[in-house]
């Protein structure tokens, strides 16, 4: 087979543009997210989130590893202080690491996660499951229950069938 015979025809660049594909607003209170890639079947999730002022996520899990990428304001986690994220910081967390997420002034940022958020409870008891999957149905059900436009985003797509004898 030659490299011209394996490239992949594309009619059109899959390129998401924020500004004009809009966000769901309070995706979770203070949380307004722009779905960039959704793929539930490989278990990824990359965002575009703004988080308003005084925004504190639940105590968190990561099964897989995170990318953070923060474009304007600050946050930190209740458990780091001292190690605050600003405009320009990247943050790499890797899998197994659990923190709270916390931003005083409102931030913003791009994130690329595989896996899932086990978001926790006060008592350490699960309080539910973020994952891709889980993402894009909330997405759908808070953009249809607040008359919101659901944004574009990227779905990458497989039939799943038996191989070929």
């Amino acid at each position: 087979m030659s490299i011209a015979e394996s490239i992949k025809h594309q009619d059109r660049l899959l390129t998401i543009n924020t500004h004009r594909d809009g966000e769901i607003k309070n995706a979770l209170p203070g949380v307004h997210v722009s779905p960039c890639f959704l793929d539930p079947d490989n278990g990824v999730w990359v965002l575009f989130a703004r988080f308003d002022a005084g925004t504190i996520l639940p105590r968190h899990f990561h099964t897989g590893v995170v990318h953070f990428y923060t474009t304007a304001g600050s946050w930190n986690y209740v458990e780091y202080p001292e190690d605050v994220q600003t405009a320009g910081s990247y943050l790499f967390e890797p899998a197994g690491s659990i923190h709270t997420f916390s931003s005083k002034e409102g931030t913003e940022g791009f994130m690329v996660i595989n896996g899932a958020n086990i978001n926790l409870n006060d008592d350490d008891s699960l309080m539910f499951i973020m994952d891709s999957g889980w993402i894009e149905r909330t997405l759908h059900v808070v953009a249809e229950h607040t008359g919101q436009k659901m944004p574009r985003y990227i779905k990458p797509g497989a039939v799943v069938d038996f191989s070929q004898k």
